[in-house]
Protein backbone atom coordinates (compact mmCIF):
# COMPACT_ATOMS: atom_id res chain seq x y z
CA UNK A 1 0.00 0.00 0.00
CA UNK A 2 2.92 2.53 0.90
CA UNK A 3 4.87 1.10 -2.27
CA UNK A 4 1.38 2.19 -4.37
CA UNK A 5 1.42 5.49 -2.77
CA UNK A 6 5.47 6.27 -3.47
CA UNK A 7 4.43 5.28 -7.03
CA UNK A 8 2.51 7.94 -7.16
CA UNK A 9 4.01 11.06 -5.73
CA UNK A 10 7.96 9.75 -7.84
CA UNK A 11 6.73 12.46 -10.63
CA UNK A 12 6.50 15.41 -8.00
CA UNK A 13 9.95 14.02 -5.62
CA UNK A 14 12.41 12.43 -7.99
CA UNK A 15 14.32 11.18 -4.80
CA UNK A 16 11.32 8.74 -4.22
CA UNK A 17 12.86 6.57 -7.36
CA UNK A 18 14.89 4.38 -4.70
CA UNK A 19 11.79 2.68 -3.56
CA UNK A 20 11.16 1.24 -7.31
CA UNK A 21 14.53 -1.13 -6.20
CA UNK A 22 14.08 -4.54 -5.48
CA UNK A 23 16.55 -4.57 -2.78
CA UNK A 24 15.61 -1.43 -0.99
CA UNK A 25 11.78 -2.60 -0.94
CA UNK A 26 12.86 -6.11 0.24
CA UNK A 27 15.37 -4.66 3.18
CA UNK A 28 12.41 -2.36 4.37
CA UNK A 29 10.70 -5.47 4.24
CA UNK A 30 12.84 -7.50 6.55
CA UNK A 31 13.31 -4.02 8.72
CA UNK A 32 9.56 -3.46 8.91
CA UNK A 33 8.46 -6.65 9.85
CA UNK A 34 11.02 -7.69 12.53
CA UNK A 35 9.99 -4.33 14.07
CA UNK A 36 6.43 -5.45 14.25
CA UNK A 37 6.94 -8.74 15.36
CA UNK A 38 9.34 -7.10 18.02
CA UNK A 39 6.46 -4.23 18.92
CA UNK A 40 3.75 -7.18 19.47
CA UNK A 41 5.56 -9.96 20.68
CA UNK A 42 5.70 -9.39 23.93
CA UNK A 43 1.77 -7.96 24.43
CA UNK A 44 1.13 -10.91 22.53
CA UNK A 45 2.93 -13.69 24.38
CA UNK A 46 1.54 -11.99 27.87
CA UNK A 47 -2.11 -11.60 26.31
CA UNK A 48 -2.11 -16.01 25.32
CA UNK A 49 -0.40 -16.28 28.83
CA UNK A 50 -2.95 -14.48 30.67
CA UNK A 51 -6.26 -16.43 28.71
CA UNK A 52 -4.17 -19.65 29.18
CA UNK A 53 -4.31 -20.14 25.34
CA UNK A 54 -1.59 -22.89 26.35
CA UNK A 55 0.27 -25.17 24.27
CA UNK A 56 -0.80 -29.00 24.83
CA UNK A 57 2.46 -30.58 25.55
CA UNK A 58 2.86 -34.13 23.87
CA UNK A 59 3.95 -36.83 26.08
CA UNK A 60 6.51 -38.49 23.86
CA UNK A 61 9.13 -36.09 24.53
CA UNK A 62 12.64 -36.26 26.59
CA UNK A 63 11.18 -35.33 30.48
CA UNK A 64 13.07 -32.33 30.69
CA UNK A 65 11.36 -30.97 27.61
CA UNK A 66 8.28 -31.73 28.83
CA UNK A 67 8.81 -29.45 32.45
CA UNK A 68 10.43 -26.49 29.81
CA UNK A 69 7.73 -26.52 27.66
CA UNK A 70 4.71 -26.09 30.40
CA UNK A 71 2.90 -23.28 30.24
CA UNK A 72 4.00 -22.14 27.07
CA UNK A 73 1.83 -19.87 24.80
CA UNK A 74 0.51 -21.25 21.35
CA UNK A 75 -0.73 -19.26 18.01
CA UNK A 76 3.10 -18.20 17.60
CA UNK A 77 2.37 -18.70 13.83
CA UNK A 78 0.09 -16.00 13.83
CA UNK A 79 2.68 -13.52 15.25
CA UNK A 80 5.24 -14.30 12.30
CA UNK A 81 2.03 -13.91 9.77
CA UNK A 82 1.24 -10.53 11.44
CA UNK A 83 4.81 -9.07 11.10
CA UNK A 84 5.01 -10.96 7.06
CA UNK A 85 1.81 -9.29 6.24
CA UNK A 86 2.77 -5.86 7.71
CA UNK A 87 5.97 -6.07 5.36
CA UNK A 88 4.55 -7.51 2.47
CA UNK A 89 1.31 -4.95 2.30
CA UNK A 90 3.84 -1.99 2.99
CA UNK A 91 6.49 -2.49 0.50
CA UNK A 92 5.03 -4.91 -1.79
CA UNK A 93 3.53 -4.47 -5.14
CA UNK A 94 0.12 -5.62 -4.90
CA UNK A 95 -0.65 -5.77 -8.41
CA UNK A 96 1.77 -8.46 -8.80
CA UNK A 97 0.24 -11.85 -9.27
CA UNK A 98 3.25 -13.53 -7.75
CA UNK A 99 2.82 -12.04 -4.64
CA UNK A 100 -0.63 -12.87 -4.39
CA UNK A 101 -0.10 -16.22 -5.25
CA UNK A 102 2.22 -16.00 -2.23
CA UNK A 103 0.04 -14.42 0.24
CA UNK A 104 -2.82 -16.87 -0.70
CA UNK A 105 -1.02 -19.55 0.20
CA UNK A 106 0.72 -18.88 3.15
CA UNK A 107 -2.70 -17.34 4.60
CA UNK A 108 -4.14 -20.39 3.65
CA UNK A 109 -1.88 -22.85 5.03
CA UNK A 110 -1.55 -20.18 8.04
CA UNK A 111 -5.64 -20.48 8.87
CA UNK A 112 -5.31 -24.33 8.66
CA UNK A 113 -2.53 -24.40 11.12
CA UNK A 114 -4.77 -21.80 13.59
CA UNK A 115 -7.62 -24.36 13.31
CA UNK A 116 -4.91 -26.97 14.04
CA UNK A 117 -4.19 -25.02 17.36
CA UNK A 118 -7.50 -24.07 18.31
CA UNK A 119 -8.49 -27.94 17.98
CA UNK A 120 -5.42 -28.85 20.64
CA UNK A 121 -6.43 -25.84 23.22
CA UNK A 122 -9.98 -27.19 23.10
CA UNK A 123 -9.44 -29.85 23.84
CA UNK A 124 -6.15 -30.01 25.40
CA UNK A 125 -4.28 -32.34 23.71
CA UNK A 126 -1.58 -32.57 21.11
CA UNK A 127 -3.31 -34.24 18.47
CA UNK A 128 -5.33 -31.35 16.80
CA UNK A 129 -6.24 -31.88 13.23
CA UNK A 130 -6.33 -35.40 11.86
CA UNK A 131 -3.26 -36.03 9.61
CA UNK A 132 -5.48 -37.05 6.78
CA UNK A 133 -7.63 -34.18 6.88
CA UNK A 134 -4.46 -31.62 7.08
CA UNK A 135 -2.95 -33.60 3.97
CA UNK A 136 -6.11 -33.30 1.74
CA UNK A 137 -6.34 -30.07 3.11
CA UNK A 138 -2.76 -28.71 1.85
CA UNK A 139 -3.12 -30.18 -1.66
CA UNK A 140 -7.03 -28.48 -2.35
CA UNK A 141 -5.34 -25.11 -1.53
CA UNK A 142 -2.03 -25.64 -3.53
CA UNK A 143 -4.58 -27.14 -6.31
CA UNK A 144 -6.49 -23.71 -6.32
CA UNK A 145 -3.63 -21.66 -5.80
CA UNK A 146 -2.03 -23.11 -8.93
CA UNK A 147 -5.05 -22.84 -11.07
CA UNK A 148 -5.72 -19.00 -10.05
CA UNK A 149 -2.04 -18.66 -10.65
CA UNK A 150 -2.10 -20.19 -14.50
CA UNK A 151 -5.55 -18.43 -14.95
CA UNK A 152 -4.11 -14.68 -14.15
CA UNK A 153 -0.69 -14.92 -15.22
CA UNK A 154 0.60 -13.73 -17.94
CA UNK A 155 3.80 -16.07 -18.02
CA UNK A 156 3.61 -18.08 -20.84
CA UNK A 157 6.40 -20.70 -19.86
CA UNK A 158 4.65 -21.55 -16.40
CA UNK A 159 4.45 -25.14 -17.28
CA UNK A 160 8.29 -25.06 -18.14
CA UNK A 161 10.73 -27.14 -15.70
CA UNK A 162 13.83 -24.91 -16.03
CA UNK A 163 17.45 -26.17 -14.43
CA UNK A 164 19.20 -23.70 -12.99
CA UNK A 165 22.51 -22.79 -15.23
CA UNK A 166 21.56 -24.93 -17.90
CA UNK A 167 19.15 -22.04 -20.17
CA UNK A 168 18.20 -24.35 -23.31
CA UNK A 169 17.86 -27.65 -20.44
CA UNK A 170 13.74 -27.26 -20.40
CA UNK A 171 11.33 -29.76 -19.90
CA UNK A 172 7.53 -28.70 -20.68
CA UNK A 173 5.09 -30.78 -17.84
CA UNK A 174 2.14 -29.45 -19.71
CA UNK A 175 -0.76 -30.05 -16.99
CA UNK A 176 1.20 -32.49 -15.08
CA UNK A 177 3.19 -29.00 -13.68
CA UNK A 178 0.24 -29.01 -11.48
CA UNK A 179 0.32 -31.95 -9.51
CA UNK A 180 4.28 -31.33 -9.66
CA UNK A 181 3.95 -27.95 -7.70
CA UNK A 182 1.23 -29.45 -5.47
CA UNK A 183 3.78 -31.70 -4.46
CA UNK A 184 6.64 -29.07 -4.18
CA UNK A 185 4.09 -26.62 -1.56
CA UNK A 186 2.76 -29.41 -0.01
CA UNK A 187 6.17 -31.19 0.81
CA UNK A 188 7.59 -28.07 1.60
CA UNK A 189 4.95 -26.86 4.48
CA UNK A 190 5.35 -30.57 5.87
CA UNK A 191 9.34 -30.18 5.66
CA UNK A 192 9.33 -27.11 7.92
CA UNK A 193 6.37 -28.86 10.33
CA UNK A 194 9.45 -31.72 10.44
CA UNK A 195 12.04 -29.18 11.22
CA UNK A 196 10.36 -27.78 13.83
CA UNK A 197 10.17 -30.76 15.56
CA UNK A 198 9.06 -30.73 19.42
CA UNK A 199 11.28 -27.67 19.98
CA UNK A 200 10.50 -24.92 17.37
CA UNK A 201 13.30 -24.80 15.36
CA UNK A 202 11.94 -23.86 12.22
CA UNK A 203 12.99 -20.56 12.20
CA UNK A 204 16.26 -20.42 11.27
CA UNK A 205 16.12 -22.91 8.64
CA UNK A 206 13.18 -20.97 6.93
CA UNK A 207 15.64 -17.74 7.26
CA UNK A 208 18.36 -19.82 5.52
CA UNK A 209 15.79 -21.07 2.81
CA UNK A 210 13.96 -17.81 2.45
CA UNK A 211 17.22 -16.13 2.02
CA UNK A 212 18.21 -18.55 -1.11
CA UNK A 213 14.78 -18.41 -2.91
CA UNK A 214 14.86 -14.42 -2.28
CA UNK A 215 18.25 -14.56 -4.23
CA UNK A 216 17.12 -16.60 -7.04
CA UNK A 217 13.67 -14.66 -7.36
CA UNK A 218 15.83 -11.77 -7.73
CA UNK A 219 17.99 -13.10 -10.09
CA UNK A 220 15.39 -14.73 -12.31
CA UNK A 221 13.52 -11.64 -12.60
CA UNK A 222 16.10 -9.51 -13.46
CA UNK A 223 16.97 -9.71 -17.01
CA UNK A 224 20.78 -8.90 -16.74
CA UNK A 225 21.59 -11.18 -14.21
CA UNK A 226 19.51 -14.08 -15.37
CA UNK A 227 21.17 -13.52 -18.60
CA UNK A 228 24.61 -13.56 -17.28
CA UNK A 229 23.83 -16.31 -15.14
CA UNK A 230 22.42 -17.97 -17.70
CA UNK A 231 19.44 -18.42 -15.92
CA UNK A 232 15.58 -18.32 -17.59
CA UNK A 233 14.22 -14.55 -17.38
CA UNK A 234 10.83 -14.73 -15.60
CA UNK A 235 9.47 -11.04 -15.91
CA UNK A 236 7.92 -9.68 -12.16
CA UNK A 237 9.31 -12.90 -10.05
CA UNK A 238 11.56 -10.97 -8.45
CA UNK A 239 9.08 -9.83 -6.45
CA UNK A 240 8.40 -13.10 -4.38
CA UNK A 241 12.03 -11.37 -3.19
CA UNK A 242 9.98 -8.42 -1.47
CA UNK A 243 8.13 -11.04 -0.14
CA UNK A 244 10.47 -13.32 0.97
CA UNK A 245 12.28 -10.34 2.90
CA UNK A 246 9.37 -9.86 4.52
CA UNK A 247 9.42 -13.68 5.85
CA UNK A 248 12.79 -13.53 7.04
CA UNK A 249 11.96 -10.84 9.23
CA UNK A 250 9.18 -11.94 10.82
CA UNK A 251 11.31 -15.09 11.90
CA UNK A 252 14.52 -13.11 12.79
CA UNK A 253 11.67 -11.24 15.27
CA UNK A 254 10.37 -14.41 16.19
Amino acid sequence: MLYSLVLELIDTFSFLNVFKYLTVRTGLAIFTSLLVVFLIGTPFINFFSAKLILNPIRKDGPDEHIFKKIGTPTMGGVLILIGLFSGIFLWGDLKNIYVWFLIYIVASYGLLGAYDNYKKIKFQNSSGISFKFKIISQIIIAIVGILLLNYFSDNADLENLYFPFFKNLIINLGWFFIPFAVFIIVGSSNAVNLTDGLDGLATVPVILVAGCFAFISYVTGNMVFSEYLQIPYIQGVGEASVFLGAVIGACLGF
